[in-house]
């Protein structure tokens, strides 16, 4: 658990927002850069840029960014243009479409995946799960 512990601390210092893990937030996120959530959030996420997802956050909500990094829960749909990383103990609900896709040992995902040739939206190539670990 240390190790997660300094492997978030120094991704958060090259975040540009942070939501602390006190705050609940429902809307819509719209950003450039990056972004981490700590807490909880319900609704959507449109982003041209990174979002974070801390160890102790929860996040309902469809996902779009250009990269995502996942290190808590997120229940609902997710689409990563670049990248999305799911870190150990992190648990994922719903669909995923990516273009590049890592999961370390320990995470949980219950959905399907569609795999993008990178530069090619069109062609997927699906993959169902159940529950992965």
């Amino acid at each position: 658990m240390a190790k997660v512990s300094e492997e978030v601390a120094t991704i958060e210092q090259g975040i540009n927002t942070v939501l602390a893990p006190d705050i609940d937030f429902k809307g819509t996120l719209k950003f450039k850069t990056s972004l981490m959530i700590k807490g909880k959030f319900n609704g959507n996420i449109e982003a041209d840029g990174h979002l974070v997802i801390g160890p102790d956050a929860k996040v309902e909500a469809s996902i779009k960014a250009d990269r995502i990094t996942n290190y808590g829960e997120v229940i609902g749909s997710v689409e990563a243009r670049d990248k999305l990383e799911m870190k150990a103990g992190a648990i994922q609900t719903g669909d995923i479409k990516v273009t590049d896709l890592i999961i370390d040992s320990g995470c949980k995902i219950n959905g399907s995946c569609q795999m993008r040739a990178q530069g090619s939206a069109g062609k997927t190539n699906n993959a169902q799960s159940g529950n992965s670990q």
